[in-house]
């Protein structure tokens, strides 16, 4: 990542004057695609530095979901620059302005490169935070494409209107990412069922459990974008039984569900009225189970 991001700050200040120089829509936004992928891949770092910490007594969870509100930030990040671009080319295909095809074939070429060794560097990063930062360079990528062939065209048949078309195409593609990197963040940082997970699924395979008569106040998130979390009390039958009771739910939603930081509150009592219940019923394999 500190090698993608050198190489990106330093090529964005090519593309800048370069745009500046040739006239280009499609350069100019690429390099401010740039700018915002130096400020993406230097807020990923600090996420990834800062999730690391232990737990505090200011934070008791630790720091690890710093990495999806990094990509949160850099999701907002690319709805300005898509904006940015949108207005650029409006303003252009108004009043068009001369572009130096050859020029643009050039530096658009060398940009499509460094992009692809950015790309292929940060390829091994499976975490949201490596996610946001890769649909920024692969944005980039889709400009350099788009300015190289804004170049071809224009040194060929000098149809200028061609740059700012294909800058407005280059953020639809942008627009589309930020908005998948964002449907993704948002259930996280509102502590959301995780997608892969049901939660009847999980109430319902409790209820199982030898020793538990009923679950309610159930609760199941995200800590982060690879862990999940779970809180719930159970009404139990047996006080005696509780140890090996939570011992077998703790197993059950390790193994099955991959969820390893569970809070299970027992009570010897039924539950207070207007909490979510999941009873004890019998669930064939075509039914859904009946929630209260």
């Amino acid at each position: 990542m500190w090698i993608a991001l050198v190489l990106t700050a330093g090529f964005a200040g090519v593309e800048a004057v370069g745009g500046w120089w040739a006239g280009s829509l499609a350069l100019l936004s690429d390099a401010g695609h740039m700018v915002t992928d130096v400020a993406a891949l230097a807020i990923a770092l600090f996420a990834q530095h800062l999730a690391v910490r232990p737990p505090s007594r200011r934070a008791s969870y630790g720091y690890a979901r710093a990495e999806v509100l990094a990509a949160f930030i850099n999701a907002l990040i690319m709805l300005a620059v898509v904006g940015f671009i949108a207005i650029e080319a409006i303003r252009r295909l108004v009043a068009p302005a001369p572009v130096s095809g050859g020029t643009v074939i050039v530096i658009a070429a060398a940009g499509l490169a460094v992009n692809i060794l950015c790309a292929w560097l940060l390829s091994g990063g499976h975490s949201l935070n490596s996610r946001a930062a890769m649909v920024h360079v692969l944005g980039d990528m889709a400009g350099s494409v788009a300015a190289l062939m804004s170049g071809a065209v224009i040194a060929a048949t000098g149809w200028v209107p061609i740059d700012p078309l294909l800058s407005v195409f280059v953020a639809v593609l942008i627009l589309r990412s930020t908005w998948l990197l964002l449907k993704a963040a948002t259930p996280i940082l509102m502590e959301g069922v995780p997608a892969h997970l049901s939660y009847d699924e999980i109430g319902c395979a409790l209820t199982r459990v030898p020793g538990v008569a009923t679950v309610h106040d159930l609760h199941v998130w995200h800590m982060t974008s690879e862990r999940a979390a779970l809180s719930a009390h159970l009404l139990i039958r047996d006080a005696a039984e509780w140890p090996e009771t939570l011992a077998a739910a703790q197993r059950l939603l390790a193994e099955r569900f991959g969820i390893d930081h569970v809070t299970l509150q027992p009570a010897w009592r039924a539950s207070v009225p207007g909490k979510r219940v999941i009873p004890v019923t019998p669930v064939s394999a075509n039914s859904k189970p009946k929630v209260h």
